[in-house]
């Protein structure tokens, strides 16, 4: 049932306040016929015959009828109450019952804004319309009683002047929906993207999101420009209907004098065109042609059609536990996970990780951080990347992520050059809040980097497992990934992977495990964890390592933090300022003093955390003791990488940077 239909429905079921209005509206516009009458009477029979009293009694007769039309136009008012206020009733009706029913999220918007824009227009638009109607009646009428020759000189172009409005109408509706619309549009989009703008940053998706809302922008842009357009024949619609008339009336005074008309009914007819069509024919045009649309557009969205029945059965979702009267399926069993296969990965060519004469500084003059590192990762791999802080680690993390542009030299990953900047966008990171679903190249990323801070955007476990694929994943497989990763008792302690998710409400290392098996469960074969257990105790550090290096298919590359982790890799890539060696760990505690003394200051002291994570000052210690030259410290709930020495954090020491 269209809005239009429910109106005349509306109006019907109010027939005696219509006969109301219509009545009190046919008192108010007795004002209108005998403005312009007595005035024509008062010059004819009174004034220009010599008889000022005839014309002072005609003059007096029409002030009367203003204060005759004032009374009407009083209870007028009262009469349009009456259809307005049942409207709003009506409608707050709707919206209550609807929020109760189906938990509408819009209701208080409906109640607060919706609803009395409804209301407000809507008695705009009786006052408009009736006001149009019966004042261009009274002046036709009175048009025609002083000479019929005057109405054959109004009537046409005012007709006219209706009739092209009347043809622009609807298609101004559609323009000012569609210009309501996008702006709409625009502000959902944009309270989207302000509670996430950190997420934003950290995906790297702000050419993304930015194109995204210029393009919305455009739309809206084209809808005001089109909308402005169609506003321009609203003069022409007023130039025809209520300024040609004034115009023809002057013209033709000669040949009107000439065939009978007097100079009283001249006057006449100018004060019904400049004193009551011409008013009433602006407010109609400016009144209808912006406020009818957005009255239609408001009313369809408080009072949608209901949806059509469904010609078949219903469709269930089936429920997880045994069927009434029927034996209960087997539940599926988890099974071990390797890297996801996507369908629109290009084949893999070479060794995971390829790095040649990759050289990196951090501005033109900076010494570089990375200078001439030559490095092949074979596929299936595990590489811990270890050395002091501030030496690269980091930085060569994000280079082969893509975070950043070499300075010189080359990175493949599976043969695919990486791209620097260019590529940020299509690099998945685990850690990191994806904002759209992910499509095309990003779904199929060959790598995905975990950081230490890690991200987990509110909604359930399962939409934050699933980000970094393009479409839901079975419950079946995120339960065995969660397994693998060691978030399986943080899952069944939050309820499943359905569960709604609170990020304020999970600790450090929580976040860190939801980011690990995100990762997991991406398609990309590479994973380069930039300290992203650093939260974690040494039992769940070692099961997700164990976890990623064990996926077959999988590369991973893990920024080390304690011993352990360098012991498990197979090799280990000891970074000493410009230099670099490769080894196991045992060549290199033969080879690299470095090495020994970074193992001997890991080994010298306990691994777990000194103190509870997420103690009353908001710091965490970095699990282990510190690497040598940075002894002791500790990272707080910041940025990856602030880290200040536990001695300075209650004297405001500077803090240092990891690189």
């Amino acid at each position: 049932m269209t809005v239009y239909r429910r109106g005349l429905r509306f109006l019907r079921a109010r027939r005696r306040a219509v006969a109301a209005l219509a009545a009190w509206s046919v008192v108010e516009a007795g004002q209108t016929f005998l403005v312009g009458y007595a005035l024509a009477r008062a010059l004819d029979e009174g004034f220009l015959a010599g008889r000022a009293r005839t014309g002072l009694g005609w003059l007096g007769v029409g002030a009367l009828a203003v204060v005759v039309g004032a009374y009407g136009t009083r209870r007028v008012y009262g009469c349009v109450a009456a259809l307005v206020e049942p409207l709003r009733d009506q409608l707050v009706r709707h919206v209550v019952a609807r929020g109760v029913r189906e938990g509408d999220g819009g209701a208080l918007s409906g109640l607060t804004q919706q609803v009395e824009i409804a209301r407000d227009t809507f008695a705009g638009l009786v006052m408009v319309s009736r006001s149009f109607l019966f004042t261009a009646a009274g002046a036709l009428i009175g048009l025609c009683s002083l000479d019929p020759l005057l109405l054959l000189v109004v009537a046409p172009p005012l007709a006219a002047g209706v009739a092209l409005f009347a043809l622009t109408l609807r298609p101004l509706a559609r323009r000012q929906e569609a210009f309501l619309v996008a702006d709409e549009e625009i502000a959902a989009h944009l309270g989207g993207i302000c509670p996430a703008l950190r997420d934003i940053t950290a995906a790297g998706a702000e050419a993304l999101v930015t194109a995204d809302a210029g393009a919305r922008i455009g739309v809206e842009l084209r809808a005001a420009r089109s909308l402005a357009r169609r506003g321009v024949l609203r003069v022409a619609c007023l130039a025809v209907g209520g300024q040609l008339p004034l115009v023809l009336l002057l013209a033709t005074a000669p040949g009107l004098l000439a065939h009978g008309v007097t100079p009283g009914a001249l006057v006449g007819a100018l004060a019904y065109v400049t004193q009551s069509l011409l008013p009433a024919l602006q407010n109609l045009v400016h009144g209808l042609g912006t406020s009818g649309s957005r009255l239609e557009v408001v009313l369809r969205r408080l009072t949608p059609d209901p949806p059509p029945a469904a010609a078949g059965p219903a469709v269930t979702r089936q429920a997880a536990g045994p069927t009434a009267g029927g034996p209960a399926r087997p539940a599926a069993q988890p099974r071990p996970l390797g890297v996801p296969v996507c369908a629109d990965h290009p084949p893999a060519r070479g060794p995971a990780l390829s790095v040649s004469a990759l050289t990196f500084a951090y501005g033109p003059g900076a010494v570089p951080v990375i200078e001439n590192l030559d490095l092949r990762v074979p596929r299936g791999a595990h590489l811990a990347v270890v050395g002091p802080s501030g030496i690269g680690k980091s930085t060569l993390v994000a280079l082969v992520a893509g975070l950043l542009e070499p300075t010189s030299g080359t990175i493949r990953v599976l043969g695919q050059p990486v791209r620097g900047r260019a590529a940020h966008g299509r690099t998945a990171r685990g850690g990191s809040a994806r904002i759209q679903p992910v499509r095309g190249p990003t779904a199929c990323g060959q790598r995905v980097l975990i950081p230490q801070e890690a991200y987990v955007v509110t909604g359930t476990l399962a939409e934050n497992l699933g980000q970094l694929r393009p479409r839901p994943v079975p419950e079946a497989e995120l339960r065995a990934a969660a397994e693998a990763v060691g978030l399986g008792r943080l899952m069944e302690r939050l309820g499943g992977p359905a569960a709604e998710v609170d990020p304020r409400a999970l600790s450090a290392g929580e976040r860190q495990l939801i980011a690990l098996t995100r990762a997991y469960l991406s398609y990309a074969p590479l994973a380069l964890l930039d300290e992203a257990t650093c939260h974690l105790d040494p039992e769940a550090e070692e099961r997700a390592e164990r976890a990623f290096a064990a996926r077959p298919g999988g590369t991973l590359v893990v920024v080390a933090h304690r011993i352990s982790s360098a012991r498990r890799a197979a090799r280990v890539l000891v970074l000493d300022g410009r230099r670099a060696l490769l080894g196991d760990h045992d060549e290199l505690v033969e080879r690299s003093p470095l090495y020994r003394e970074l193992t001997g200051s890991w080994s010298r002291a306990d691994s777990k955390p000194a103190l509870a994570p997420r103690d009353p000052d908001r710091v965490d210690p970095v699990a282990g003791p510190g690497l040598a030259g940075d002894r002791r410290h500790v990272v707080a709930h910041g940025p990856v990488g602030q880290m200040q020495a536990a001695r300075d954090l209650g004297d405001g020491g500077t803090r240092g940077r990891e690189g």
